[in-house]
């Protein structure tokens, strides 16, 4: 999981968006829906766009504004795709922005890929020994690499023989000059979307990008499927078998923006309903619910409708710090925590106060904050977690490869209730969890990170090795 070093959140890997349309300004459209989707990944930004004749690339490090501030204008077209990155695999830097842009036998190709490959290691050795060279260190190349070398007629053929080559968690937009296509994994880890604008079609990850660009929400890509956008409109082929769905359970806890709804289930109600769910099984009292804002407010508002507890701005957050980053030293570190959040004295000086926030990842934020909770004049502070502890690395797009940061894997509940510093910490159970986002059937989720039942396990040697690692860890619970 790469892990936010100030906010100790993990990272989403990456945001997509496409769209094909005649009547609209395509590149500015990308924009603004890579704008909504800023969240899911901060460090680069990048549109590619076609006339049908020449493809045209722009990307650079940074936030969407910040990469394409005077750009926009330029990029004319009637299909553009989008990208938004964090990095799991590959060091964030230039070259490993996308989206990708190559030119090969068929032509130009452009692709935008969100998700983490778990087999990328072994096939781009075998595609180096037979003479591919590589441009940057991401996983998503070696995809582009699979089509350019199938021999298959078409390209959506082409696309289909690759894809039954890669394993693990991989949404895609991928455009030629003349067609784009929407691809979501066979497990349906990462969401995809479909919406209809005017008389073009759009792609995104999130149905938030839709409403950004005024799209109507047409349905969700199905897993293994991929969705064809031409001339002739759309057209859908299963590619791979439909199999046991695995969609990431933290796209509802933290991923995705609150008002996006994915597979049938409004993520700010499932929040909500997490929150009620704490409350439930909590039992606590106190006089008043605060959240550790932005991400823990819906869980906090459902703690107080359920608790009959008063819900206040206990937590003030300066919403105009910018680009979270990480500081090298230890002390700065601290700072940028106090600059982001502060107390509010007057709400929580002399009360006790329940703290609702959606995770726990290495526990040091969730300490600085209870401290300073404690200094403000409250007389307790009891921590709820919206979400089970998280003590299990994902290889699916959320890269939680380093053990040692999860605080879960080592520690007891009640060992980490010391830690932070906390007067009680609750955490939600899992079965609270799968009844908070039921509408989008809780039993075709993937919970790795919470019990390390990885889905794909038979297949990934090195989910296999984590669970065993981790299920013979001393002091798990």
């Amino acid at each position: 999981m790469l892990i936010d070093q100030i906010t100790d959140k993990p990272k989403e890997e990456c945001g997509i968006f496409g769209i094909y349309s005649h009547q609209e300004q395509v590149g500015l459209a990308t924009y603004w829906g890579l704008y909504s989707l800023q969240h899911r990944g901060q460090e680069s930004a990048g549109i590619a766009v076609t006339d049908g004749v020449e493809m045209t690339l722009d990307r650079g490090m940074g936030l969407v504004n910040e990469v394409f501030r005077e750009k926009v204008p330029q990029l004319a077209g009637h299909m553009a795709i989008g990208h938004v990155r964090y990095s799991t695999t590959g060091s964030s830097l230039l070259a490993n922005t996308q989206p990708l842009m190559v030119s090969y036998a068929g032509g130009q190709l452009s692709m935008a890929h969100n998700g983490n490959l778990t087999n990328a290691p072994r096939i781009r050795s075998e595609l180096e020994k037979k003479g591919s060279v590589f441009q940057t260190s991401i996983d998503s190349e070696v995809i582009v690499n699979l089509i350019a070398r199938s021999e298959k007629e078409t390209l959506e053929d082409k696309v289909a023989e690759s894809l039954l080559r890669i394993e693990g968690a991989y949404c895609l937009v991928i455009m030629t000059k003349d067609k784009l296509i929407g691809v979501r994994d066979p497990k349906g880890f990462r969401p995809l979307c479909l919406g209809k604008s005017n008389d073009g079609w759009v792609l995104a990850s999130e149905t938030c990008a839709l409403d950004a660009v005024g799209a109507d929400f047409v349905r969700d890509v199905e897993p293994g499927e991929m969705v064809v956008i031409d001339e002739k409109g759309v057209k859908s082929i299963q590619f791979a078998p439909k199999t046991a769905k695995a969609l990431c359970v933290f796209e509802y806890i933290y991923f995705a923006r609150a008002d996006s709804i994915i597979d049938g289930q409004s993520v700010y109600d499932a929040r909500l309903e997490m929150g009620r769910q704490l409350a439930r099984e909590s039992g606590l009292k106190a006089d008043i619910v605060i959240s550790v804002p932005d991400s823990g407010t819906p869980a906090a508002i459902g703690f107080s409708l359920e608790s009959g507890i008063p819900f206040v701005e206990g937590l003030m957050k300066n919403r105009y710090i910018g680009r979270t980053f990480i500081q090298p030293e230890q002390k700065k570190r601290d700072m940028s925590v106090k600059i982001k959040l502060n107390a509010v004295k007057s709400v929580v000086a002399g009360k006790s106060v329940i703290m609702v926030d959606d995770s726990i990842v290495r526990g040091t934020t969730s300490g600085k904050i209870v401290t300073m909770l404690k200094e403000a004049g409250a007389t307790a502070v009891h921590m709820c977690v919206s979400s089970p502890p998280i003590g299990y690395p994902c290889y699916y797009g959320i890269d939680t490869s380093v053990r040692k940061e999860l605080i879960a894997a080592t520690h007891t509940v009640e060992q980490i209730r010391e830690y932070i510093g906390a007067d009680s910490l609750y955490y939600l159970s899992i079965e609270g969890l799968q009844k908070a986002v039921g509408n989008a059937n809780p039993e075709q989720m993937c919970y790795a990170c919470f019990t390390a039942d990885y889905p794909e396990a038979t297949d990934c040697e090195t989910c296999a090795a984590a669970k065993f690692v981790f299920e013979n860890q001393p002091g798990k619970r």
